[in-house]
């Protein structure tokens, strides 16, 4: 199997496409809205908790049997049905539209994976196998939810925050830099490491409010 090269997609306001109502589907469906997606889900069936969703107009439900014309103006597809012969029906007219597809459970058919994913508000750690074993990426990734805590997202955030009064604030390009290497050099990890989550904070600030006078 080929090596995947990784990336991290922006899907607010995208046409995300899944195929199939089962709690599998439910997931996956989640996991898109949390990233803006505009979620289509076709199925004969839905969980409640895609029933809830589609009442709720937070996804567009087609109840039926998958079309290829179901993949007019998708972005991204989930083949999430428990149907073997439709999920690779899905990924070949997927194949033949340049559309990105996964298949659940099945990763060699599709052409991109999902990884494990350790997600801490804006900080995601993602975990994949080139879809050789998902399952020890889970392993991987569950050690990973002990090591960092959800601390690390307001970190992240915090830095973004400041990141961007810097880049706006200061002229001087290598200043700029090393402000921002300051904002996330050794000693906040080895802060963060030992727990010292206020520490933490401080040391970010520090580094934007030196640069300020």
């Amino acid at each position: 199997m080929d090596k995947c090269y990784p990336i991290s997609v922006r899907l607010s306001g995208k046409k995300c496409l899944v195929i199939g109502g089962g709690r599998v589907a439910q997931r996956k469906v989640m996991s898109l809205l949390e990233c803006g997606a505009l979620v289509t889900v076709v199925s004969l069936e839905l969980t409640e908790g895609l029933k809830e969703l589609a009442v709720a107009g937070q996804l567009v439900y087609r109840q039926g049997a998958y079309e290829t014309s179901d993949l007019l103006g998708a972005f991204l597809v989930i083949g999430a049905t428990n149907n073997d012969d439709v999920n690779r029906k899905v990924a070949q007219d997927c194949f033949d539209r340049n559309i990105l597809i996964n298949v659940v459970d099945d990763p060699p058919n599709g052409n991109f994976f999902v990884p494990a994913q350790v997600r801490r508000d804006s900080l995601s750690i993602a975990v994949s196998t080139d879809g050789k074993s998902p399952m020890f990426a889970r392993r991987i990734r569950e050690e990973l939810e002990n090591i960092y805590p959800t601390e690390y997202g307001d970190i992240v955030n915090l830095i973004g925050e400041l990141r961007l009064k810097v880049i706006n604030e200061i002229a001087d390009e290598q200043e700029k830099a090393q402000v921002l290497r300051q904002m996330a050099d050794h000693n906040l990890m080895q802060l963060l490491r030992e727990g010292h989550y206020d520490r933490a904070k401080e040391l970010v600030k520090g580094a934007y409010y030196r640069s300020r006078g």
